[in-house]
């Protein structure tokens, strides 16, 4: 769904990016313009010099994120080592989404991905807490064992709102309209509606990765 067809009823009961038949990989490359796009103009990156970078974008009130999920993690199980990966969540405005991006970007802060990350998608799609307001972060991250006061804190800091209108700027810069989607080397963009399910998304994410690794 793009994001300019959001309201509030829609946000509550669909995510932001349709699954659409796209071309089957076993039918050959990806194709320029059916599969992925090529940027006109190149996005900026952060990965280390000779690391190709990929960048998923992604909502956590998005149900289609919370299904990429396990497939993003089975390929980062066997991430080469010259690929640099990092999440963006998106805020196509303040709430919920500027709320749930201030929120991963605390759970990063405070070294908590692996744990937190997979807990937070599971108590918005499995437990139904939207977790859109100050009070119930709060009181979820106390559950988890996490110092709240500290994670709030943490939420509301200079540094965590630095990386929020960072992460804005990079998303305007790959044009990104709905999630999960993903960005590889500042040059290329796909997402699962482009190819039809996550599996032919992330063979289409390797093919780019070769591609930016070639020059071409």
């Amino acid at each position: 769904m793009n994001r300019r067809d959001f309201s509030i009823q829609a946000l509550s009961t669909v995510g932001l990016t349709l699954a659409l038949p796209g071309l089957s990989l076993a039918q050959g490359a990806p194709v320029e313009g059916t599969n992925y796009v090529k940027l006109s103009q190149r996005a900026p990156t952060s990965a280390p010099a000779g690391k190709v970078e990929v960048v998923e974008f992604f909502w956590y009130g998005c149900p289609h994120c919370n299904h990429f999920e396990p497939y993003l993690a089975a390929w980062l199980a066997k991430l080469p080592a010259d690929v640099s990966f990092r999440r963006v969540p998106v805020a196509f405005r303040e709430n919920p989404f500027g709320i749930h991006q201030r929120m991963y970007f605390a759970v990063e802060a405070m070294g908590l991905l692996n744990t937190l990350h997979p807990k937070i998608f599971r108590a918005i799609h499995e437990d139904q807490l939207k977790l859109d307001k100050p009070e119930l972060i709060q009181d979820f991250v106390a559950k988890q064992g996490v110092d709240a006061a500290k994670f709030m804190a943490t939420m509301e800091s200079f540094g965590v709102k630095t990386k929020a209108n960072q992460a804005r700027a990079l998303a305007d810069a790959y044009k990104i309209d709905g999630v999960p989607a993903l960005g590889i080397a500042g040059q290329f963009f796909t997402n699962v509606g482009l190819n039809g399910n996550e599996k032919n998304t992330l063979a289409t994410v390797d093919y780019l990765v070769n591609r930016a690794r070639t020059g071409r």
